[in-house]
């Protein structure tokens, strides 16, 4: 397996579980890791495998519905019950991870530098013209009292727009959401025709450059915020592609655990 190059605000590590991504500027605020295909996440052990390298007790996970519903998961209680129907979960709870599972859709990590709460988001197309990151941020100020500004955001694996064609429905389907026509201009491009052609070339959706624009707008500085700018389609051998792979493909998982409190 090669592993593909990251910005310097990523890097790779092998772990016990297989290799794993991280973000540089979210190791001094909270346990966290991106999966590879090395470990397939089919089974429980997978999970507890892979908890354990955040040295959490469990993992909380969900049903994920392409939608903006969030799960809130409490410091002292006992964590709801696991595969509730949402796409966002947000905690404090230090024994914990919680985690999001993604084959193209984007998971995003975040972090409050000041609070300690952490968020784990799934965000496909229908999810981010839905507002799921930040309806996850607008959780973290609604449970554990997190301010935007001082959230730090990483951005995993997912399918660039280089990989991602999509029809003018989706472009409908953001302008109907309510996001301003300049910024759904920006995140849907198409290439230029070949010379000499007639068709229409088809519209590129650039899904974690709409979530980085939704999270700088609801307050997140933007140097606050990383992208891996990892094509889950272009790098198959390390990462899985439902685009590519159709049934056939895994899930990459991103996952997060709240740092215990100093006191």
């Amino acid at each position: 397996m090669t592993l593909p190059t990251v910005p310097e605000s990523f890097y790779w590590t092998d772990t016990p579980a297989g290799t794993v991504l991280k973000c540089r500027p979210l190791d001094s605020i909270a346990p966290h890791l991106f999966t590879t295909r090395e470990l397939p996440l089919s089974s429980a052990d997978d999970w507890r495998r892979t908890a354990a390298l955040l040295n959490a007790a469990n993992t909380v996970t969900l049903n994920q519905v392409h939608g903006r519903d969030v799960v809130a998961v409490h410091r002292g209680t006992t964590p709801a019950a696991d595969r509730q129907a949402a796409d966002a979960l947000v905690s404090d709870d230090p024994d914990v991870a919680i985690a999001v599972r993604a084959a193209d859709c984007v998971p995003l990590l975040m972090a409050d530098t000041g609070t300690g709460a952490v968020a784990a988001d799934h965000a496909g197309w229908r999810g981010t013209a839905a507002g799921a990151a930040t309806a996850a941020l607008d959780a973290m100020a609604r449970e554990f009292g997190s301010r935007a500004e001082d959230v730090i955001v990483a951005i995993g694996p997912s399918i660039g727009p280089c990989c991602y064609e999509v029809g003018p429905d989706l472009v409908d389907a953001f302008a109907a959401a309510g996001h301003a026509r300049h910024l759904v201009d920006r995140w849907f491009a198409a290439r230029p025709a070949p010379r000499g052609s007639h068709e229409r070339p088809g519209l590129r959706l650039d899904v974690a450059g709409a979530n980085r624009d939704q999270l700088i707008l609801a307050g997140v500085p933007e140097e606050h915020i990383y992208d891996c700018a990892l094509c889950t389609a272009m790098h198959l051998d390390v990462l899985t592609s439902f685009r590519a792979e159709k049934e056939q493909a895994g899930r990459i998982a991103g996952m997060i655990r709240a740092r215990p409190r100093a006191g």
